[in-house]
């Protein structure tokens, strides 16, 4: 009869065993995808209405960032045109300052013209 010891080891070989974890049906998530998740479970629980978008309120989302991008792209090319004019450092960091400040109250203004669309009553 065979020995169930290994030799060297002086201790009966033991039974491995391994636990298994049921997963639900669902594959694995992606960060994001957990995070999209995380964001409706919060609207949920703080009963934030997902109402869809109409048509005119898409359409005028669409015409406030338009309208942004124009401004945008303006007070850029007239930064520019400024930058070549100023002679000193404090000027152009006068000009830089005042760029970021107006680029800052642009996309705030996209954003309150934004969210006030989408609190408008749908039909």
């Amino acid at each position: 009869m065979r020995s169930t010891r290994r030799a060297g080891h002086g201790r009966a070989p033991t039974t491995r065993c391994y636990t298994v974890r049921v997963m639900s049906d669902d594959a694995p998530k992606s960060a994001f995808e957990l995070a999209m998740q995380r964001l409706r479970q919060k609207d949920k629980d703080t009963d934030v209405d997902a109402r869809p978008l109409t048509d005119a309120q898409k359409a005028a989302i669409a015409e406030a960032r338009q309208v942004h991008k124009a401004k945008t792209a303006e007070r850029e090319i007239l930064h520019q045109a400024a930058l070549r004019r100023a002679a000193t450092r404090e000027e152009v960091e006068l000009l830089n300052e005042n760029l970021r400040r107006d680029l800052e109250r642009l996309a705030s203004d996209r954003d309150r013209k934004i969210t006030e669309i989408r609190g408008e009553a749908s039909p």
